[in-house]
């Protein structure tokens, strides 16, 4: 069982991957879960864009898409991330690029523990169980 880290069409390399891994692992076992494979596919625009639509039937850019495989308490899945979205959003939000693509990388795992975001409400808590997480990424840094 293990969470791993790769690229596609993209030249990319997770920095502080070990702590990252860490930080996430953390989050499946508070919410009494076990991490499975997890398995984090870094890419461009429109590598994902074509994900998109042959599996999801959406002719969209997103900055993620999560296929969910969860057995049980078993929490498995696969995590396809744009590095293009994630560094235009960051300068949306005014933010750093690190912040931002932990902030998308938790969510990823954030919808593998069950937490939707396609009604409003489910999108605000999905925002609220984000920044909880990252505070904990924050505090491993410190500890």
């Amino acid at each position: 069982m293990s969470i791993r880290f790769s690229a596609q069409s993209v030249n990319f390399d997770l920095r502080e991957a070990s702590k990252v891994k860490k930080w996430l692992t953390k989050v499946v076992i508070r919410r009494g879960k076990s991490v499975g494979n997890i398995n984090y596919l870094f890419c461009d625009d429109e590598y994902l864009l074509e994900v998109n639509r042959q599996y999801l039937n959406h002719d969209t850019y997103t900055d993620i898409i999560t296929f969910d495989y969860v057995a049980g308490g078993l929490i498995s899945g696969d995590i396809l991330i744009s590095i293009e979205r994630v560094k235009d959003n960051a300068g949306k939000f005014g933010v750093t690029f690190e912040c931002e693509l932990h902030r998308v990388i938790v969510h990823g795992v954030l919808h593998l523990l069950g937490q939707g975001d396609k009604t409003e409400e489910e999108a605000r808590e999905m925002r609220r169980q984000e920044e909880e997480t990252l505070m904990l990424f924050h505090e491993e840094q410190i500890g």
